[in-house]
């Protein structure tokens, strides 16, 4: 039952989508008005018994717009998800409402009747035929008078969906963006400081071959971090203004992005074997050029391959970027965010091997009689580097996992905390 009334729903839905000259129909427990409209739009219920009003007090350009409110809706639909064991006790306590607009607007308001006045603790949900189920994501209570009830829907984005398929209530989102901003904002300003100190030392740390090389990464992994986290913001501004979102502005936000938090750790992994390269091969030389030559095309021929093949391989733009009302890779329908995912946690598992694999070399007696001393300072600073980042990286793609598979809000709090400040 609960399935034929979710079809329902969206037989609805698509209905609505397939309108076209402007007309109003009511009967006793329905209400369609599709109209054309500029600037804004507000429509009351004229529907017995039922006072429910939808505004929206913005809208970009002159649009159609398609309401249908149902009062009797409710009693077939379910209450929770077909997975939501722990809202046993919920129920739908007003009309159920359509809206379709075929521009993207910021914020739309309902205020609906409030149907059983001794039910608590209201919420205002959307159903989410991803995840079959009702969805808090976007919408808050903004009033809450006795008799009826006031929601406002709007959208925003946080860190954690770098590495979540999942949504967190408005709320909890809020507190994410606000961590997730200062974060940047520090993290930009720390990245610019180190680009310009290397910059103003770049002449006196090419001693040797493994110093240079140590730089190279340095500011390789500062340029890719830095360009990755302003189009993370591009991205943000762009999903927060545009809902759903822009297919034509967020993919190629969404792909400098994935190329670029790509390449910050193709260099971690590039720093790493040349730490291995340096203490483990040590009869083995390569000259400064064709080191030059392998970082390039790996740290960024990797990330780039990587990327493009993620556009190729989802079939169009619509299942390339997140429909989940952020800027990023998808998740439910093509599973492209797999293509971030994999690579960024198989080179924290890499950069570990290595690391445990250097730090036994390094204490075993023969390490350094054969390295230069300025060689060999310049290795044990990459060792303590790596020992150093490589567990923070560690710990912070360990929460990342965290929030692919739970929707605690304490994971996303840390992930969003360490993953903002990297």
């Amino acid at each position: 039952a609960n399935n034929t009334s979710i079809k329902l729903l969206s037989a609805i839905e698509d209905i609505s989508a397939r309108l076209t000259d402007d007309f109003e129909i009511k009967e006793a427990s329905i209400q369609l008005k599709r109209t054309t409209v500029k600037n804004s739009f507000n429509l009351t219920s004229s529907l017995p018994n039922s006072t429910t009003e939808i505004v929206i007090p913005q809208i970009p350009q002159e649009t159609a717009v398609t309401i249908i409110i149902f009062t009797t809706l409710d009693n077939v639909l379910p209450a929770r998800g077909a997975n939501d064991s722990s809202k046993s006790d919920v129920r739908i306590n007003g009309d159920v409402v359509v809206v379709k607009v075929n521009e993207t607007i910021n914020n739309i308001s309902f205020t609906f009747d409030i149907t059983n006045q001794s039910l608590g603790n209201p919420e205002c949900v959307f159903w989410n035929f991803n995840l079959n189920t009702w969805d808090s994501t976007g919408c808050q209570v903004k009033r809450n008078n006795t008799g009826n009830i006031t929601c406002e829907c709007n959208h925003t984005t946080s860190f954690s969906i770098l590495m979540s398929p999942f949504t967190i209530e408005l709320a909890h989102r809020m507190v994410l963006d606000y961590i997730t901003y200062i974060g940047v904002s520090i993290s930009m300003a720390s990245l610019i400081i180190c680009l310009i100190i290397e910059a103003i030392v770049w002449k006196s740390v090419r001693r040797n071959d493994t110093s240079y090389m140590r730089h190279v990464s340095i500011v390789n992994i500062a340029v890719s971090l830095l360009i990755a986290n302003i189009c993370f913001i591009i991205g943000a501004a762009i999903a927060e203004r545009e809902q759903p979102n822009s297919v034509g502005r967020c993919s190629p936000v969404v792909f400098f992005m994935h190329f670029f938090y790509l390449a910050l750790f193709f260099w971690m992994l590039i720093s790493a074997l040349l730490l291995f390269y340096r203490t483990v091969l040590v009869f083995s030389r390569m000259s400064k050029t064709k080191m030059m030559v392998i970082a390039f095309i790996v740290g960024y021929g990797a990330p780039l391959l990587i990327a493009a093949i993620t556009v190729a391989s989802t079939a169009g733009p619509e299942n390339y970027i997140s429909k989940r009302n952020a800027c990023w890779l998808n998740w439910y329908e093509s599973k492209a965010l797999l293509a971030f995912v994999i690579p960024a946690l198989t080179i924290v598992a890499i950069n570990l091997v290595v690391l445990i694999a250097v730090l036994y070399k390094m204490l075993r007696r023969g390490f350094g009689v054969t390295t230069q001393p300025d060689e060999k300072h310049a290795l044990v600073v990459i060792a303590r580097c790596v020992a150093f980042l490589t567990p923070i990286f560690g710990l912070t793609w360990g929460f990342g996992i965290g929030t692919m598979v739970s929707r605690d809000f304490g994971i996303h709090v840390v992930f969003a905390l360490l993953n903002s400040l990297q």
